[in-house]
């Protein structure tokens, strides 16, 4: 791929709606990607023949289609800045994360979203540079993504960083639910398919006789698993400052050579239990948009989408975007300790409901989920006190805290830890 081409992105959405009858009417670039790693374009397509217009209102949703009939669709266009080889042995995991990122979020839109029928609200991909683009030879080495505009139906951004609306906070919770509750159906039972941590998926890419071992979604989901954050973990077990240092990272107990915060990751790594589903990964107000009512939500941006609990997605978003006040009881100083109010309940009842529709609610008992949830809570935690806290950060310390302190808890984590088989 030339430079130029990867800075022109008119030419890239040009070559790549022409393999579906279509012609370009425009381009306006929306963002760039983080660290300049490339951007993201709205474009509009024109349907040079009715069988192309039939195509793009069935992937739409729309009864429009004859030629001439314009479409909003979205470029995600890749083109990592130039950077010195690291080598083999030294190469930069953040950049590998990003990378893989990307190809993880290519697969997903081409392959995932197809299974997932009109149940989830998510922008089906047109046209994807994975794969086998014979005669493209512009193309080769470039990675673009071309997916329908979800904001046509959901014109209302979420916001950076922003605190949703209840409607909007309820709407994301029945997203979720029926994403997680989806992707049940669609889970491989060979982990060797799914993208190992970035370092983990280098070295096995090096070696691997066969480049499309893990070309799927990642084996964890998310980007702030311990695995992957072991220097931001160095560094907050030698924060003799942060109350979190001793809490987290010293031994959890005389029989254990575990941290608390180790035995918490190891226990939400994905192994093939039947209340693991694929996750978002990034759940926030950013990466969503809603209805006008903010009663239904679509969710975008799968760079980090893979195995995982529900109730991870849920950490972040309780902590990130979800109102103070549906959390808590009363509008008042949040104590040191703080155990689940009826707020938190409600919303994790309303979520959990939802999850099992259709099934038996004794699939997954509210005890475990609770016990799951509690568990998700002090991972995130563990993340933001070595990262920076963020969002609802007196309620989130005042929750693990009281986590922390219940020996019914630590029990549980120990045992489960211990006896690995009866994880599920």
């Amino acid at each position: 791929m030339s430079p130029s081409l990867a800075r022109n992105p008119d030419r890239v959405a040009s070559i790549m709606l022409s393999w579906h009858s279509l012609d370009l009417a425009s381009c306006t670039t929306l963002q760039t990607l983080w660290a300049g790693y490339g951007q993201i374009c709205a474009i509009t397509a024109r349907a040079t023949t009715d069988e192309a217009a039939e195509h793009l209102d069935e992937l739409c949703g729309v009864e429009s289609g004859a030629t001439g009939t314009t479409y909003p669709l979205i470029l995600k266009l890749i083109s990592p800045p130039p950077r010195k080889s690291a080598g083999n042995s030294n190469e930069d995991e953040g950049h590998l994360r990003k990378m893989l990122s990307y190809e993880v979020e290519q697969y997903f839109y081409s392959d995932i979203v197809p299974l997932l029928g009109n149940e989830v609200a998510v922008a089906k991909c047109l046209a994807s540079t994975r794969g086998d683009i014979d005669g493209e030879e512009e193309l080769k080495g470039l990675m673009a993504t071309i997916m329908v505009d979800l904001r046509p139906k959901f014109p209302v951004s979420g916001g950076k960083r922003s605190v949703l609306n209840g409607n909007q906070v309820r709407g994301a919770l029945d997203w979720l639910a029926g994403f997680h509750r989806r992707s049940w159906g669609l889970l491989s039972g060979n982990l060797e398919e799914y993208v190992l941590p970035p370092l983990e998926e280098f070295s096995r890419r090096q070696s691997a006789a066969s480049k499309s071992i893990g070309s799927g979604l990642w084996l964890n989901g998310g980007y702030t698993y311990l695995a992957t954050r072991q220097k931001e973990y160095a560094s907050l077990a030698q924060d003799t400052d942060s109350e979190w240092s001793e809490a987290m990272c010293s031994r959890a107990s005389e029989s254990s050579s575990l941290s608390v915060a180790e035995m918490a990751a190891l226990f939400l790594t994905p192994c093939g239990r039947s209340t693991e589903s694929y996750i978002h990964g990034d759940v926030k107000s950013e990466n969503l948009y809603t209805t006008a009512d903010g009663n239904e939500v679509a969710f975008f941006d799968f760079q980090y989408v893979g195995l995982g609990l529900g109730v991870c997605d849920l950490a972040k978003l309780f902590t990130c975007s979800v109102p103070l006040h549906m959390l808590v009881d009363a509008n008042e100083p949040l104590p040191e300790q703080l155990t689940m109010c009826d707020g938190e309940k409600r919303l994790l009842k309303q979520y959990r409901m939802s999850l099992l529709q259709g099934k038996e609610l004794d699939s997954y008992e509210w005890e475990t989920f609770k016990r799951h949830w509690e568990t998700a809570l002090v991972d995130w935690c563990r993340f933001q006190a070595s990262w920076g806290f963020w969002g609802n950060t007196e309620w989130l310390e005042a929750r693990v805290r009281s986590i922390l302190s219940d020996q019914e808890w630590r029990n549980w984590l120990h045992w489960n830890i211990s006896n690995r088989d009866g994880r599920r």
